[in-house]
């Protein structure tokens, strides 16, 4: 079992660079880290599990926060009509993605980040995923709001970004032009 201890912490040199690609089909030990990934989150988000072992909660967790520099997400949330969205998933690439924006009105966190860093971070708005998952299916998402930007924050991790990287420094609550702000 994954705990908040086995997450590293920024400035961790694994969380800047660009993760490999998973060659496919997965080794048995690629499928097992991210089943323990997407256990992770779904722990963290109940609470007596949560409090027992002291998880912090999170919605999405990408490979190289636990110091596996491969190419490898887990996101579990529920979207803003309460759809649960669950996908543990090799290799995830945008393909396509909206003009428009979208920001979080609370800002992002991390797992990986013990601090708050306040701000809106932009996004967008939609995008298409393109992944395998751990049952080796290709699969083609089309994705929009909360879960979005999520996708957008793990695949970020995937990349070397931290999602405070695209916080605009000089006003770090300017909300981006033309975008939808999403409540969370």
């Amino acid at each position: 079992m994954l705990t908040t201890n086995e997450i590293i912490k920024e400035g961790h040199p694994t969380l800047r660079i660009v993760a490999k690609e998973v060659p496919l089909p997965p080794t048995l030990e690629d499928v097992e880290t991210l089943n323990l990934m997407m256990q992770y989150l779904q722990n963290s988000q109940n609470p007596d599990i949560a409090n027992a072992y002291n998880l912090r909660p999170g919605v999405g967790l990408a490979a190289p926060q636990i110091n596996v520099p491969k190419r490898m997400i887990a996101v579990h949330i529920a979207d803003e009509t309460g759809k649960q969205h669950s996908y543990a998933l090799f290799n995830p690439k945008i393909v396509s993605h909206s003009v428009e924006k979208s920001y979080l009105t609370t800002g992002e966190g991390c797992l990986s980040v013990e601090r708050d860093v306040p701000g809106f971070v932009p996004r967008y708005a939609r995008i298409t995923v393109k992944a395998t998952t751990v049952q080796g299916e290709d699969i083609k998402l089309r994705l929009k709001g909360l879960v979005a930007i999520v996708f957008q924050h793990e695949i970020d991790h995937l990349n070397g970004v931290m999602f405070y990287d695209h916080i605009n420094k000089q006003d770090p609550f300017q909300a981006p032009e033309n975008a939808i702000p999403i409540e969370r």
